[in-house]
């Protein structure tokens, strides 16, 4: 974990770029611009997270079927906007652009394996947290919905559950799916243990709703 990543005000890493790919100028500039764009936000601070999170998957057994599946349920875009049959291709990209960022400010760098994931109580925490969404995930994703929580599922248990929970919370945005008040709250503390700023959890697109009695 890194705490200083509660300085990152917007969704960060993998998780976040999925919502540049959904914004409205989408459409105007092509798949390496917008990962340019993104990793240059803030002077280069969302550069790093996105690194890590395109090498924790490059590294991880997760086939590109799983990247592609939940790229498009992440970004709730059109089967046809999926990334391609390679994803790991597609990874290696966002490394290297990354990468190129990074050395604007440091001439020297090269990218390095990242630490090794969060392992424990909170794997268990967001593996839960998924499996009681799980229907209305399965219902809400127009294509492949009980693949896409299998997915989720695969990311938090084979690559890293703090990954693994930000696709989770985009998948919830990206397709509106309400969540009970007390889920959301969970939500909320559990976004506290892995370090995020507030509004990575909600940044103002998470549907709340009361609990039923």
């Amino acid at each position: 974990m890194t705490t200083g990543r509660q300085d990152i005000w917007v969704d960060f890493g993998l998780s976040g770029l999925t919502k540049w790919f959904a914004g409205p100028w989408a459409g105007e500039a092509t798949p390496e611009e917008i990962v340019a764009g993104a990793a240059d936000w803030g002077d280069g601070a969302y550069a790093a997270t996105l690194l890590e999170d395109a090498l924790r998957l490059l590294e991880s057994p997760v086939p590109a079927r799983v990247t592609d599946l939940l790229w498009r349920a992440a970004t709730g875009l059109p089967d046809d906007h999926a990334l391609g049959a390679d994803g790991r291709t597609w990874l290696g990209d966002v490394v290297r652009i990354c990468a190129e960022r990074i050395r604007r400010d440091d001439p020297s760098f090269t990218p390095v394996p990242p630490e090794p994931p969060v392992d424990g109580p909170l794997r268990e925490a967001v593996l839960t947290e998924i499996r009681e969404a799980a229907p209305a995930v399965a219902d809400a994703v127009r294509t492949g919905g009980a693949e896409v929580v299998a997915a989720l599922e695969q990311v938090v248990v084979e690559v890293d559950p703090d990954l693994g929970f930000r696709l989770f919370l985009r998948v919830l945005k990206a397709h509106l799916i309400p969540v009970t008040e007390s889920r959301y709250l969970r939500y909320h503390e559990l976004g506290e243990r892995f370090g995020y700023h507030e509004l990575v959890v909600d940044d103002g697109t998470l549907q709340s709703v009361p609990d039923t009695v």
